[in-house]
């Protein structure tokens, strides 16, 4: 069930995201932000700062280890062997959400859109790393955690992406 008046903070530095609810601190994961830090220009490989929300929530009532291409799910789940057909593939799994920037010229419209650059909150193999930064400019997770986290916030969560 979503908690209502949660919001989401992501912590590069710490290469954590924390689910805070009115009350405090109610969760707290380990995410893998992109490789080449922060940035909000499209086609940088980074992961866009400040304040953005929840567009959309994809993937709910999917097995772990779903896998989605373009935001569709695929008949296909997540293996080691397939993961060796296609070495170079960046997975997205289990779940995705959608991030939309919510300050114009920051991280809302023109090259440094964040909708448009399709940065999501989602799931990644749980033999990828956590804590350190490793994506294309996304916040990984691991595949329980997403599932745990999507099944807490709604469409229109706030999420704050932090040095």
């Amino acid at each position: 069930m979503p908690i209502y008046n949660a919001r989401l903070i992501v912590s590069l530095s710490a290469q954590r995201l924390i689910l805070q609810q009115d009350n405090g601190i109610q969760h707290q994961f380990p995410v893998s932000t992109a490789r080449h830090g922060a940035g909000q220009q499209q086609g940088s490989g980074c992961t866009p700062m400040g304040q953005h929300m929840i567009y959309r929530k994809i993937g709910a009532g999917c097995p772990l280890n779903t896998v989605f291409v373009g935001r569709v799910r695929q008949p296909e789940m997540y293996s080691a062997a397939l993961a060796a057909r296609y070495p170079e593939r960046d997975w997205i799994l289990t779940r995705i959400l959608w991030l939309t920037g919510c300050e114009p010229g920051h991280n809302q419209g023109g090259a440094q859109d964040t909708l448009a650059r399709y940065i999501y909150i989602h799931g990644t193999p749980d033999t990828e790393p956590m804590g350190i930064p490793g994506s294309h400019g996304c916040i990984r997770m691991r595949n329980q955690d997403i599932v745990t986290l999507s099944d807490c916030v709604d469409e229109g969560t706030p999420v704050s992406v932090n040095p």
